[in-house]
């Protein structure tokens, strides 16, 4: 009896290629201007570098959120070839420079953010920009993942196709261009006669056309060598910095803003003005380094501090002036005590002792100096009472000693001055003084 024969059974067919990996989100250590953040982003969502630059670039001079996204970008992402990012190396004490960069980065950008808040037309428009690029980012990256267009490489191609890599049927080798005329070669050595110690003569035999003919000793074969070493440097030493030319534009652009605002605006205003400026400056110097030229350390640090200053600019009171004046107020009566006084910048002195409070009734009136000193004289015979407000400085009362200062932020005292023993009665005078930036002082007249 025949035994049946088995059909054989094909083999499964191997499983298709799986399909590439994603490149992790990473800070370009080749592709960089300054932390290498673009790069990174660039790369990871198949997009030219520049579009980033320039969105940060953007969103740097009109909100600040460009440097808040940066440095943080700076800390979180870690370098190519590298584990650790910034901040882990700052949370464990290792204090370096890029992560200090990146940290008074996010916080210059912080301080332009919050001062840009009540601007709604900018922050819509600083919204609508960070959605767009971070829409257009999310969109080709998920498209170079699903539909990689780039031609895969031939020399590979025609080795996984089954074409063999050495020998006969091998793929003929990649074209390359012939060597530069700095660099060494066989067909530009000069040719050196049998058993002969020296050179022919000055020039090459042959080699290419119009090249210049180099010693191989003496006084011109040095010259040769230090042509050819510059010729080397200015190949490799990349584009020219534009640093110091945005500096200077900086600083012209912050002097006139500055100076155009100082007559008739107050002293946190017409820096602000000023600073505004050298910021917007800054950042168009960052952004068309990205297409002619590069800039350094140098002008991201002077960036960042112009933008810490203009963070400390819009936090200054609007009650200090550019003009240091003094000024004396002397009401001869209390019907003449003014309901509030106030000077921008300077030395005010109020002074009350003239005025006579009848027992039983009492005197109000507000004192504010922007930035100095302001005194306050009141009568010998009546009583004080005084709420004291002095954002950064000193305060000064009767019962303490003139050499006795202290300067403290953000100073708030409440006190009631009773008449000193044997001085004839009279009413209460209540005082409500503010100072932002200086001194505040009561003082008791004599007699």
């Amino acid at each position: 009896m025949t035994q049946p024969t088995e059909t054989p059974v094909a083999p499964p067919d191997p499983d298709p290629d799986p399909a590439p990996a994603a490149l992790p989100l990473r800070r370009s250590g080749r592709n960089k201007v300054i932390g290498g953040v673009c790069g990174g982003l660039g790369r990871y969502c198949d997009i030219d570098p520049v579009i980033f630059r320039i969105a940060f670039g953007v969103l740097t001079v009109i909100s600040g959120l460009g440097l808040v996204f940066y440095g943080f970008a700076w800390l979180l992402l870690p370098l190519d070839d590298e584990d650790e990012n910034e901040a882990r190396r700052l949370l464990s004490g290792r204090v370096e420079g890029p992560a200090l960069v990146a940290v008074l980065m996010a916080l210059a950008g912080c301080g332009i953010f919050l001062s840009m808040l009540s601007n709604g037309s900018v922050m819509s428009f600083a919204s609508l920009l960070t959605l767009t690029v971070a829409g257009i980012g999310v969109w080709s990256q998920r498209r170079s993942v699903t539909h990689p267009d780039a031609p895969p490489d031939t020399a590979v191609a025609q080795t996984s196709a089954g074409a063999p890599a050495f020998g006969p049927g091998a793929a003929p080798p990649e074209t390359k261009a012939p060597p530069t005329p700095v660099s060494p070669s066989w067909w530009r050595d000069p040719i050196v006669k049998d058993g002969t110690t020296g050179p022919v003569g000055t020039g090459y035999l042959w080699g290419a056309e119009g090249a210049d003919a180099v010693p191989s000793f003496g006084a011109g074969a040095r010259a040769g060598k230090d042509r050819d070493k510059k010729a080397a440097d200015r190949a490799t030493r990349g584009p020219r910095s534009i640093g110091g030319f945005v500096f200077l534009l900086a600083l012209l652009a912050g002097g006139v803003g500055t100076a155009g605002a100082w007559g008739h605006q107050p002293l946190g205003t017409a820096l602000q003005i000023g600073l505004t400026a050298a910021l917007v400056v800054f950042g168009l110097g960052l952004v068309i380094s990205a297409f002619v030229g590069r800039t350094g350390f140098g002008t991201l640090f002077m960036a960042v501090l112009t933008a810490a200053l203009l963070a400390g600019a819009s936090a200054m009171p609007k009650t200090i002036t550019t003009q240091w004046t003094r000024t004396d107020w002397t009401p001869a009566a209390a019907a003449d005590v003014r309901p509030s006084y106030a000077l921008g910048s300077g030395e005010g002195t109020l002074d009350l002792s003239k005025v006579v409070v009848p027992v039983g009734q009492s005197v109000k009136t507000r004192a504010e100096v922007g930035a100095g000193r302001l005194r306050v004289v009141v009568p010998i015979g009546a009583t004080v009472k005084a709420h004291i407000v002095v954002g950064v400085g000193d305060v000064q009362l009767p019962t303490e000693k003139p050499e006795d200062v202290d300067i403290q932020p953000n100073q708030k005292k409440t006190v009631t001055l009773p008449p000193p023993a044997g001085a004839k009665p009279a009413g209460t005078l209540e005082l409500d003084l503010h100072v932002s930036i200086g001194q505040a002082e009561v003082d008791r007249a004599a007699s």
